[in-house]
C-alpha cells in the first residue's frame, strides 16, 4: 500500500512538473491585467501551438495587456493511439462523441489547471479576467473547466472541439442554480476529418439549451486545423471579453 501511495505521489509530482512547463507570450505593455490559457490538441505541446498560431496569424498572437500562457499537457498512455505515450489533457476510450468520458483522467487534470489559474490570481489577475480555451482536445478541456470546474472565469473558447454525449458538463449545468456562466466562442471546419463538424455543432446547441450564451462560427473549407480568419475573430473576441483597464 505504501509503495502504491509513493507511486501515485510520484505521478502527481511528474504531472505537475510537466504542466508547469509553459510557453508564454508576454503582453506588450509593462504590466498584464488579464490572462489567457491556451491548451493544445492531443499529441501537441504549448510551444508547438504557439508557433503555429504565429505563422498563421502573421505575427505573434499578442495583446498590449494580456499575457498568454501555453501549457504542455503531461505525457500519458492514450487509448486511441494504442496506448502510446502522448501529451494529452486526458485519456479517451475512443474518439467518438457517443463514447463515455474517462473521468479518472479528466478530474485530476482539472486540478492541475486549477493550480495554473490560481497562480495567475496570486499575481493579481481578477478571475473574471482569465479566459480558458484551446484547440481540439484542448478546447474540450476548456469546456470542462469553464462549465464544470471553474465557472467563475471570464470566458471560454473552443476550436474544432466537442463534448461527449452524456458529459458530466451537461449534468453539472442541469443541476446548477447558477446562470452567470462565462460566454463561449466556438469555431469548427465543415471538412474536419478528425472531429466531425456535426460534433462541434451538436455540442454548441446542447450547451445553448442549457443557457450558455455564445457564438459558433463555421468555416466551410477548413479541415482539422486553425486558420487566419478564425484567429482574427478570436483576437477580436478576446479584446471584447478582456478590454484594457
Amino acid at each position: 500500500m505504501k509503495s502504491q501511495k509513493r507511486g501515485l505521489r510520484h505521478r502527481e509530482l511528474r504531472m505537475s512538473s510537466q504542466l508547469a512547463h509553459l510557453s508564454v507570450v508576454a503582453q506588450t505593455n509593462a504590466k498584464h491585467t488579464a490572462s489567457v490559457i491556451f491548451m493544445h490538441g492531443s499529441g501537441g505541446t504549448g510551444s508547438m501551438v504557439k508557433e503555429s498560431m504565429k505563422i498563421l496569424f502573421g505575427r505573434n498572437f499578442s495583446f498590449p495587456h494580456i499575457r498568454i500562457l501555453y501549457p504542455t499537457a503531461p505525457e500519458r498512455s492514450y487509448t486511441p493511439s494504442f496506448g502510446m505515450q502522448q501529451h494529452v489533457w486526458f485519456n479517451r476510450h475512443d474518439v467518438e462523441i457517443s463514447a463515455p468520458e474517462d473521468l479518472s483522467t479528466v478530474e485530476p487534470m482539472a486540478e492541475e489547471i486549477n493550480r495554473l489559474i490560481d497562480q495567475e490570481v496570486r499575481l493579481g489577475i481578477d478571475i473574471k479576467r482569465i479566459v480558458l480555451g484551446g484547440f481540439s482536445m484542448g478546447g474540450s478541456m476548456a469546456l470542462q473547466m469553464g462549465y464544470r470546474f471553474r465557472p467563475e472565469v471570464g470566458g471560454i473558447f473552443s476550436l474544432s472541439s466537442f463534448l461527449n454525449r452524456g458529459s458530466k458538463v451537461y449534468e453539472a449545468l442541469k443541476t446548477s442554480q447558477d446562470t452567470n456562466y462565462p460566454p463561449l466562442f466556438m469555431c469548427h471546419g465543415e471538412r474536419d476529418d478528425v472531429v466531425p463538424y456535426e460534433w462541434g455543432d451538436e455540442t454548441f446547441r446542447d450547451l445553448r439549451e442549457l443557457q450558455i450564451k455564445g457564438e459558433f462560427h463555421t468555416f466551410p473549407r477548413m479541415f482539422h486545423t486553425l486558420c487566419k480568419k478564425e484567429l482574427e475573430m478570436l483576437h477580436h473576441w478576446l479584446l471584447q471579453i478582456l478590454p484594457e483597464v
